[in-house]
């Protein structure tokens, strides 16, 4: 890992969740909160989205990152500097990856926290056997992904995924605001509406930092045992799970 400094990246192991806060808001007025801001906010600027969330949250709203690049991290950094960033650090990225995650934490004015499974990849494959990406995805993508957001986003009311409707069938109907009834929480999508296009120009606009396998044929970049190039023709998320009938991890249905 490239030397960062602490207080920009916090690599939080299995116990590392925030701690709850007794005052938060429930969940029959989280919802009512989703169901109004998506009435409202749709077809509305990202910035004027992200604006909202942190307003109406503040310190109990954070961002998650797959370090594919910076887009959302730097999106949001505008409207609510220090801001958390949520990385799952699966033990399985590749290296450009974790690259991008300590360039967002040494040059934004973000809290990257960095959130490891509970067991490494050499205990998961003593418990479970070797490779179970291979064998079981869903189950591998369950304890080195989902389970860590859930202990992650523990202390918060609110996050913010960069899901966009133009990069697979399955996300096409993604809400700008929606309320994650399996979590208890709002979740916030501020760059639902935008295309490849908008997402190049504000990299070109900002000099976002980008993940570097964009350029090798990645469409969609993952963990590297479940990632391959995509072909011509292909939507982005095509080399996610080829081998099997699976486009996402989980933490998004």
């Amino acid at each position: 890992m490239s030397l960062v400094s602490a207080a920009s990246l916090r690599l939080v192991g299995p116990g590392g969740a925030t701690p709850a806060d007794p005052a938060r808001r429930g969940p029959d007025e989280l919802r009512a909160l989703a169901e109004q801001a998506a009435r409202d906010l749709e077809g509305a600027p990202a910035l004027e989205i992200a604006r909202w969330a942190a307003q109406t949250f503040g310190d109990r709203f954070c961002v998650t990152s797959s370090m594919a690049d910076a887009v959302l991290a730097h999106l949001v950094s505008r409207v609510a500097p220090g801001v958390d960033v949520v990385f799952l650090d699966t033990g399985l990225h590749f290296p450009e990856t974790l690259r991008v995650r300590d360039e967002v934490a040494r040059t934004l004015p973000v809290n990257v926290r960095s959130i490891r499974p509970r067991l490494t990849v050499g205990q998961q494959d003593g418990q479970y056997g070797p490779r179970l990406f291979n064998k079981s995805p869903d189950d591998c993508c369950q304890l080195r992904k989902v389970e860590p957001l859930e202990r992650a986003l523990t202390g918060y009311d609110a996050w913010a995924a960069g899901l966009r409707r133009d990069e697979s069938p399955s996300r096409a109907n993604t809400p700008v605001v929606t309320f994650d009834a399996r979590r208890g929480k709002v979740k916030v999508n501020p760059i639902a509406a935008w295309s490849q296009k908008d997402v190049d120009s504000y990299i070109a606009r900002f000099d976002v930092p980008v993940n570097e396998l964009f350029k090798q044929g990645y469409g969609s970049i993952g963990c590297w045992p479940c990632t391959r190039r995509t072909k011509a023709g292909e939507d982005a998320r095509a080399g996610r799970w080829a081998m099997f009938e699976k486009t996402e991890c989980g933490l998004h249905v």
